[in-house]
């Protein structure tokens, strides 16, 4: 398989490069996103029942404990949730886009992996076929069909990787966009669901 690999040219290497980078990516946001998906569940509602009996610092305490992106956007709205009603929503705002940006780390990378390994894999074939063709140009055009079709297959298989290597990670981005997009909703019906505790407590 390595000297297969390794008649595609000097592209190999970095497209094989990207298909470690995007698999571990892959990988990292997997455990990350699977570690938080029992953290933080029924939390707000938790909090929310809690500061309705007047139990503040409990609540704030359950809020840090809880080490869920939920339970550290809960904490900063507790801490301003006297200030205002425009106040704490923007704390809750600001604190829900930096969640959200921590769950979204990589998963651009990994796009534009997705994006590269083609292009290189094109690069690829086009440096093999300017080659391919010096060759006949120094045969003074006397090439037979067989080291034709031989130098061409060889150009073409870096966009053969490139493709297998950005198929899949096209498709692992989308599928951890479509996590963080639910997750994202999870943190605003929180935050809304706390809202409307501090809400009723202002009645």
């Amino acid at each position: 398989m390595i000297d297969f690999l390794a008649k595609g040219g000097v592209l190999v290497t970095p497209i094989l490069f990207c298909s470690v980078m995007a698999l571990a990516i892959f990988l990292e946001r997997l455990i990350r996103f699977g570690r938080m998906r029992s953290r933080g569940a029924g939390l707000a509602e938790k909090i929310a029942h809690l500061l309705k009996k007047g139990e503040d610092p409990k609540a704030y305490e359950l809020a840090g404990s809880s080490n869920s992106p939920m339970g550290r956007i809960l904490r900063q709205a507790i801490e301003v949730k006297d200030h205002g009603r425009e106040i704490l929503e923007t704390v809750i705002v600001h604190a829900t886009d930096e969640e959200v940006r921590g769950l979204s780390r990589y998963i651009q990378t990994l796009g534009t992996i997705g994006n590269i390994a083609p292009l290189l894999g094109l690069l690829g074939t086009v440096i093999g076929m300017i080659k391919a063709f010096m060759v006949i140009q120094q045969m003074g055009g006397k090439v037979n069909a067989a080291v034709l079709a031989g130098g061409i297959w060889e150009a073409m298989l870096t966009t053969a990787l490139g493709l297998s290597v950005a198929l899949p990670t096209m498709v692992a981005h989308s599928y951890l966009i479509s996590r963080v997009d639910r997750y994202e909703a999870r943190l605003q019906d929180g935050a809304v669901t706390f809202i409307k505790a501090i809400a009723s407590l202002t009645k």
